[in-house]
């Protein structure tokens, strides 16, 4: 079967015709694959798209297509002028290029293969990989974000989860948004920065009406977040994330021994808390043997540190209970019980939690229903991906990197995928 049949079958455009396929050159390792129009055929202007009489031809040129045996492919056509009454004179319109960008060099199909390999590899390595550039693979998720976006649904979203990660250094933030449905769990909206313009912006997005039919929203206690959830979904039951109260107390922890660090120090005494951090902010059950017989050393001391520690793994009963009514009177009494400590950092987060009770309490009432440990895995996924996407450091190719990785866009049906 030769390729020209190939192509006819899998890759057949309107009004053009493959005329022939051959070697490049002994010194240019490629296959040109020659397209022609059809005869009789008119082109259609490539402003409006109207069929319009042609004017002269352009010099040939060269679109990468998709590669064969890993030998690169090219079609290689002149490209027709037409003398449109609407536009003037303009380049016509070419099926195989890409829809949002036409003076690309890229054909769809080899951009759409690009865009899929790129959720595979680094957008480096695809780009070594089928010996084309890394902005070529830029452009091809581009293109595949921006058609997925403009077709992916947003109906039947009930459960969403909100939170934010560093894009660079120096304090610079977006704000993610997750769909966090047991039937669906994807990357729904990205807003630079965190305020609460950002994500007022998210909720204009989704439509007042979507916004009124949420059920479950899951956040940080981030005070810009907390005011705009309450004015645009109001109704929902708002869970505030576990992983970011026990990261509190776990900042609070590291805290107290950094002081009595310096304190033990200043004093002369045994540095006992020395390479002690990570043994005392890890769960116990997740410690090594020899993690576990270093913190049984420390827990015999009298330390502020471990009573810290020790506040902290008791409230890990907390999230043990079923009853919202009961887990507030355990939460009423922890809170007693480390205001009347001296450990100032933990004090601060007991009177955190005591001004966000009930959202701390709805934890509950969602139980079962929706994870707000999704958010944070999803965040986990999108540092890597904004690593894998390292080249551009804009706020538009993190969002592309992002929404392509994480966004389950759909894509559209193809007679071949080329795989």
């Amino acid at each position: 079967m030769q390729i020209i049949t190939i192509l006819n079958l899998v890759q057949k455009f309107k009004s053009f015709v493959y005329t022939k396929a051959q070697w490049a050159s002994a010194e240019k390792h490629a296959i040109e694959i020659f397209v022609e129009p059809r005869s009789n055929s008119r082109p259609q202007c490539g402003n409006c798209f109207k069929r319009c009489p042609g004017y002269d031809r352009l010099p040939t040129r060269w679109f990468p297509f998709v590669p064969l045996w890993g030998i690169p492919v090219f079609l290689v056509y002149s490209p027709r002028r037409v003398d449109c009454p609407r536009c003037q004179v303009k380049v016509e319109s070419m099926p195989w290029t890409l829809p949002h960008n036409p003076k690309s060099p890229l054909t769809e199909a080899f951009a759409w293969f690009l865009a899929r390999w790129a959720k595979r590899l680094s957008w480096k390595e695809t780009a070594e990989a089928f010996h084309t550039t890394w902005d070529a693979v830029y452009q091809s998720v581009a293109m595949a974000v921006s058609w997925g976006r403009e077709h992916m649904s947003t109906a039947g979203i009930l459960s969403i989860g909100i939170d934010e990660i560093a894009l660079k250094k120096g304090h610079t933030y977006i704000t993610l948004v997750y769909q966090i449905d047991e039937n669906c769990k994807r990357l729904l909206w990205i807003g630079q920065d965190r305020t609460m313009e950002t994500l007022r912006g998210f909720f204009d997005w989704l439509g007042a009406e979507k916004s009124a039919s949420l059920k479950f929203v899951a956040s940080d206690m981030w005070k810009a977040y907390l005011t705009v959830i309450a004015e645009k979904a109001s109704q929902a039951i708002h869970i505030l994330d576990r992983f970011h109260i026990m990261s509190h107390m776990g900042k609070a922890i590291d805290e107290v021994r950094s002081d009595e660090v310096r304190s033990l120090k200043s004093k002369g005494k045994k540095p006992v808390l020395s390479k002690s951090k990570w043994i005392l902010l890890r769960r116990r059950e997740n410690l090594t043997d020899s993690q576990e017989s270093r913190l049984s050393e420390l827990l015999g001391c009298n330390l502020k540190t471990v009573r810290a520690y020790l506040l902290k793994e008791s409230f890990q009963a907390f999230w043990e209970y079923v009853s919202p009514a009961w887990a507030g009177k355990f939460l009423d009494a922890w809170i007693t019980r480390v205001l009347r400590s001296r450990l100032d950092p933990m004090k601060k987060v007991a009177r955190m939690l005591r001004g966000h009770r009930p959202l701390i309490l709805n934890w509950f009432r969602a139980k079962g229903q929706v994870s707000s440990g999704t958010v944070e895995g999803f965040n986990t996924k999108a540092k890597l991906t904004s690593r894998k996407a390292y080249g551009f450091r804009t706020f538009k190719s993190q969002e592309v990197a992002l929404y392509h990785t994480l966004g389950n866009l759909p894509t559209p049906d193809f007679t071949h995928e080329f795989f």
